[in-house]
């Protein structure tokens, strides 16, 4: 079985390196945008990952819920808490959500294998 966690990660490292070469201001600046954006404030970073991860649901982009998933496997945010979440990313994005849903289930037990 692939290591999807693994090529999801190497892919994701060297087209982000190839993005900020460009040295494009605006690319540059949406990056740091959304760094900052997921740092802790009002908000504790658990929340903000949850949100991130509900929004990326929602909107059906794999990348971004796979990014949520591993950051919120890496804050140590409970399964329980993960697949609530994604519970009510369902409920609001409907049944299109459902391969996303599939898909995200299947990263976090990749990030569980990983762990041993």
């Amino acid at each position: 079985m692939p290591d999807i966690v693994k090529e999801f990660n190497d892919y994701r490292s060297k087209m982000n390196e190839k993005l900020l070469a460009d040295n494009n201001k605006i690319i540059k600046r949406i990056f740091n945008l959304d760094t900052n954006a997921f740092t802790e404030g009002a908000l504790d970073v658990k929340t903000k990952e949850l949100l991130g991860l509900v929004a990326s649901t929602v909107l059906r982009c794999d990348d971004c819920i796979k990014y949520h998933m591993e950051t919120s496997f890496k804050e140590g945010i409970p399964k329980a808490q993960v697949v609530e979440a994604l519970g009510i990313a369902t409920l609001v994005g409907g049944t299109i959500v459902i391969p996303h849903l599939r898909r995200a289930y299947e990263f976090w037990d990749a990030l569980e294998a990983q762990q041993g």
